[in-house]
């Protein structure tokens, strides 16, 4: 099921950049997807992390920008985009767990001061030795 209703977002037709010839120079093929999060029928939690998301795909009016042109089809180059904003709001709909900060353990200090020990014999093993 999408996330994302159609009507919600606005495609722009426009040239493509980079080598292609005259295909490149006549036909515009390239897409630039606008999708107005603050507009949307997401759910407010999604709204923040998509507002928050770092970059430039993001303007300050809430728009989020994205452009396909890796196909010579403007059809094809719609998919990619609708796809590409699909994944970014799944990604953003996921919540991410809360780290709860934890102590090592005991037994952990001990094995760490164990090593440090054998490495501190190691090293005052390699120094002169004095008579």
């Amino acid at each position: 099921m999408p996330l994302v209703r159609e009507d919600e977002v606005v495609f722009e037709a426009m040239r493509a950049q980079g080598p292609g010839g005259q295909n490149v120079n006549k036909v515009s093929s390239a897409v630039q997807l606008r999708f107005d999060i603050r507009a949307s029928s997401l759910p407010p939690h999604v709204k923040e992390r998509l507002l928050g998301l770092p970059g430039r795909r993001v303007n300050k009016d809430g728009v989020l920008v994205l452009k396909a042109q890796t196909t010579r089809s403007q059809d094809q180059n719609k998919a990619l985009a609708l796809q590409r904003l699909e994944e970014i709001v799944a990604e953003a709909a996921v919540v991410p767990e809360i780290r709860r900060p934890t102590k090592p353990t005991y037994g952990s200090k001990q094995r760490r001061l164990e090593g440090k020990a054998i490495r501190a014999e190691v090293k005052a093993g390699r120094r002169k030795v004095e008579d």
